[in-house]
């Protein structure tokens, strides 16, 4: 599969075919299951993860294949209209799966692990993972191909940024037993390890440091690796005295992260 898919996607056809819709088919429904996914444990890199790039070029290729449709439930009411390759994910009663009534959609080609909680309105977007037993509370939204692990509690409003392109690049992971607090926002590839907690209101991004007093240390990103916040780390918003010019005249600060 991952050749074909790869070939499709860097020698696109005049015209795509049965055999091609066929084979996005099988494709998603690996997506769906867990077979595959955009991003996946390996020990052997800096941030324990490494991006799947074709698991990232089958998505867009879904992009590709697909054309508008309206897929309103009511098209006066309440009109919906999107690519015919990316239904609202199908999930039977026997997964142990809530969705609590109430606005929340989960699009085909992401896995949703058992006993997973959905609290309306949230949203799940296509390529991203949730582990078994996570809950993703009142809108919040766990962004394309992002990755959340197994337990955890991704609270209201919280953002898990999504990222398809560029193929090469890693999405954010949020590992198991992490809980993000109301109001978070994840982006850019950031990787939060186990059993870390984000207090209400917290940022991770590529351009925010985070001072680690516990360690004497300040994770940051670097232009070949995302943020990576450590295992068992508390976050919390904070703010660092800006010592000259204009900042330091005016008594500003510039916004940054402890834990």
């Amino acid at each position: 599969m991952r050749a074909e898919i790869e070939t499709l996607f860097d020698q696109p056809p005049a015209a795509y075919t049965d055999d091609h819709f066929h084979l996005f088919q099988l494709f998603k429904q690996a997506l769906n299951s867990g077979e595959v996914r955009a991003a996946e444990p390996d020990n052997s890199t800096k941030t324990g993860w490494r991006v799947n790039s074709w698991v990232k070029k089958g998505i867009l290729l879904g992009f590709r294949l697909g054309t508008l449709v309206d897929m309103s439930i009511n098209s006066t009411r309440q009109p919906w209209f999107d690519k015919a390759t990316f239904p609202v994910r199908h999930i039977a009663a026997d997964r142990g799966i809530r969705i609590v009534p109430g606005g929340s959609s989960i699009r085909d080609g992401c896995y949703i692990g058992r006993g997973v909680t959905c609290m309306p309105p949230m949203y799940i977007n296509t390529g991203s993972w949730v582990g078994d037993g996570s809950m993703i509370d009142s809108h919040a939204l766990v962004g394309s191909c992002a990755q959340v692990g197994s337990n955890c509690h991704i609270s209201a409003a919280a953002q898990i940024g999504g990222v398809l392109e560029p193929v090469g690049a890693l999405p954010v992971i949020i590992e198991d037993e992490v809980l993000m607090g109301g109001n978070t926002g994840v982006y850019e590839g950031t990787v939060v390890k186990r059993r870390a907690v984000l207090g209400s209101g917290v940022i991770l991004n590529r351009s925010t440091p985070v001072y680690d007093v516990a360690r004497g240390q300040i994770h940051r990103a670097t232009d070949e690796d995302p943020l990576v916040i450590p295992e068992d780390a508390v976050v919390v918003a904070g703010s660092r005295a800006i010592t000259s010019g204009r900042g330091l005249e005016w008594g500003l600060s510039w916004y940054t992260n402890t834990c």
